[in-house]
């Protein structure tokens, strides 16, 4: 993998892989010990003697040596210390390799960091080139967020027909003789996605009022005449590729202002999704939204400064992949869009007084457009 790093040919990383998505990308290897990762032309990995065997037969990095070589359990006997004996084993493999000059993420471990440079190193910060990388998608890792949101389509399905098969009680929602509960949609998302090798780590299920807040987790019971926000991040548990989508739904008669929102938050996504292609930039297609919503009668927060908690409040998109939020972005500083980068499309209005609607596709660039990857309906009334 060749990266392009300022100033340095060399790029180190210390960390697992499990929650660090740099990491993974560069290395192919699922661990949630640290690790190390040197990249100064040809690439490295030094990894603990127990994760030897695992890392040779599924890291794409072929060079992987055990930190035993560095005598690791001897310094830490001699150090007392496991951080400065992990240190020394470092150092002395960068110099084994004859590597003086690093350049690092800007996560690396300050600790870890300032003894390098006791030993005579030089650490460079630089903004992750892995992180850029990461932007262009393969053909094989659109596939791997593809399947993701396919399962998440699936168990969203699910969750909307218990609320569909729900009764109604006094306005309150009911799964037999019991109210019906967001925990009760979210245990019903979370089993489909399981028994499809999926994960989701956060699934929002925010009824009524509360999900002014675009954020909110949503608790309690489902009532009739209310919005339902469900907004999930699928994953694969095997390819690692998350994706994202958000659908607004209720039961029972949509006021006006409801109806109205929805409508506006729909058109406003048509638009930007009927625009996006390579070599437009996020910030167009953000305006783009604005534009629509605004024409609605709509405020958005272009332009705002200071607090603004009502109408579009946020941006309209972002990259997804090893990450849920990564690069580019589609809001006000959005940068130009290649093809191959794969992003969301979630335009939302928040009224404290009536909730939230936001629906969510992901679409990936193209030179003349963008493909959906999101088949599932946008209807706010379940029938």
């Amino acid at each position: 993998m060749k990266l392009e790093i300022p100033e340095n040919g060399s790029y180190l990383i210390v960390s697992e892989s499990a929650h660090n998505a740099d990491m993974y990308y560069a290395t192919g290897f699922l661990a949630h010990d640290p690790f190390i990762y040197l990249n100064s032309g040809e690439e490295k990995l030094l990894v603990p003697d127990m994760e030897l065997g695992r890392a040779k037969k599924e890291s794409r990095v072929k060079d992987v040596i055990p930190t035993s070589r560095y005598n690791l359990m001897g310094k830490l006997r001699e150090k007392k210390d496991i951080d400065t004996a992990y240190c020394d084993v470092i150092m002395d493999f960068l110099l084994s390799v004859d590597v003086k000059k690093v350049a690092v993420p800007y996560s690396f471990p300050v600790q870890l960091a300032d003894c390098l440079r006791a030993g005579g190193f030089e650490v460079i910060p630089v903004k992750s080139p892995l992180r850029k990388m990461r932007e262009i998608k393969t053909k094989h890792q659109i596939s791997a967020i593809e399947k993701a949101q396919r399962a998440g389509e699936m168990a969203l399905a699910d969750g909307i027909m218990a609320i569909k098969k729900a009764t109604v009680k006094d306005g309150i929602l009911m799964n037999g003789n019991a109210p019906l509960l967001t925990e009760n949609i979210r245990s019903v998302i979370e089993k489909s996605l399981l028994d499809m090798g999926c994960e989701a780590g956060d699934i929002i299920i925010a009824c009524g009022r509360g999900s002014s807040d675009p954020h909110w987790h949503g608790g309690g019971e489902l009532r009739e005449g209310e919005p339902i926000v469900i907004d999930m991040v699928p994953r694969s548990k095997t390819e690692r590729y998350y994706s994202d989508m958000t659908r607004t739904v209720m039961r029972g008669t949509p006021t006006g202002e409801l109806t109205d929102m929805y409508s506006a938050v729909l058109d406003s996504q048509a638009a930007a999704i009927n625009s996006i292609k390579a070599g437009v930039t996020g910030s167009e297609i953000h305006n783009m939204v604005c534009d629509v919503l605004e024409e609605r009668g709509y405020e958005t927060a272009r332009g705002k400064t200071g607090e603004f908690t009502e109408g579009f409040i946020h941006s309209t998109g972002h990259g997804v992949g090893l990450d849920i939020h990564e690069a580019p972005g589609i809001s006000e500083n959005g940068k130009e869009l290649k093809a191959g980068c794969v992003v969301t499309v979630e335009p939302g209005l928040y009224y404290k007084h009536i909730g939230g609607v936001r629906l969510e596709d992901v679409v990936v660039v193209t030179g003349s457009g963008c493909k959906n990857l999101t088949i599932f309906e946008k209807k706010l009334v379940i029938t």
